[in-house]
């Protein structure tokens, strides 16, 4: 006998109470299994809650519930970086080996004005699988529009953790230094 689809509102009840009951991202694969309908059913689902203003996150890694995550006590900053696509694993591995979380890479399109994406790596492991997917998808990365030159926010638990990492960007020769 064939498992049943959740439907519609009932559906999206089940959605938030996964991801709130979730420390770690959840892909839209998986949630598509729970409530027996397609990864496409899930990301209007997902759209419609986000439109509730649930605070859902779709990052590289699946979907995060951020209202209990403790990521709201990390302190935040902002850094800008230049380099080639083939530094890009390097410039995360930096980050997250100095303890810092990379929330997103934005850049400043021409056309488009600002454009963001969630990237959400806090580890070697989640870099690699980030990077993994990238090159499956065959997609690029936004610096790819800038010629390189992007932001990160990067978050931690500490100034001293932002610190460390903002002076292994520009000890590497990623930071665009505000005095050129």
């Amino acid at each position: 006998m064939a498992k049943p689809k959740i439907l519609g509102e009932e559906r999206r009840q089940l959605l938030l109470k996964i991801l709130k009951d979730r420390n770690a991202p959840i892909t839209g694969t998986e949630l598509a299994k729970t409530a027996n309908v397609s990864r496409q059913v899930i990301v209007s689902d997902i759209t419609l809650l986000k439109a509730r203003n649930e605070p859902i996150l779709a990052t590289s890694q699946g979907y995060l519930y951020m209202a209990q995550n403790p990521i709201h006590q990390y302190k935040e900053r902002i850094v800008a970086c230049f380099h080639p696509p083939e530094e890009t694993e390097n410039e995360l591995f930096l980050l997250v080996d100095h303890g810092a979380t990379v929330k997103d890479v934005r850049i400043e399109h021409p056309v488009y004005g600002d454009l963001s994406a969630s990237i959400m790596v806090s580890n070697r492991k989640e870099v690699s699988q980030f990077l993994q997917r990238i090159e499956e998808t065959n997609a690029g990365y936004l610096s790819q529009l800038t010629e390189g030159i992007h932001l990160h926010t990067i978050i931690a638990p500490s100034e001293e953790i932002l610190d460390e990492a903002e002076e292994a960007l520009r000890t590497a020769g990623y930071l665009v230094d505000e005095k050129e």
